[in-house]
């Protein structure tokens, strides 16, 4: 006997709040790499002195973030993606910010 009043779990909102955080901290590494890579937009974003060109990074790959929040989490309302590739793009997402904002490997890319 089956009870069809129990309500569906869907794992779309979970799926799509993990991928985001992955987006949101690419984001963050790329932009890191790129202000201390090009100093013309190191100075565009330095949008508080005290904190200089991280200000910006920090409130752009915020802003990613929430974008991609908002926009994964209403693509998959009601439905199941496939954790199993979202959490491998996640992942993948997330070891690349990390590398990105590692000083060493940082001024490897940039070849210093």
């Amino acid at each position: 006997m089956s009870d069809d009043s129990t309500p569906r779990r869907v794992s779309g909102p979970g799926a799509a709040a993990v991928l985001a955080a992955a987006i949101g901290g690419f984001a963050l590494g790329v932009l890191a790499l790129a202000a201390d890579a090009f100093p013309a937009l190191a100075h565009i974003l330095n949008f508080w002195n005290p904190t200089g060109p991280l200000s910006g990074v920090t409130d752009i790959a915020i802003t990613v973030w929430s974008v991609s929040w908002f926009a994964l989490s209403r693509r998959w309302v009601g439905r199941n993606p496939n954790l199993q590739r979202v959490n491998l793009a996640a992942a993948l997402l997330l070891v690349g910010g990390l590398l990105l904002t590692f000083p060493p490997f940082m001024d490897l890319l940039q070849g210093k």
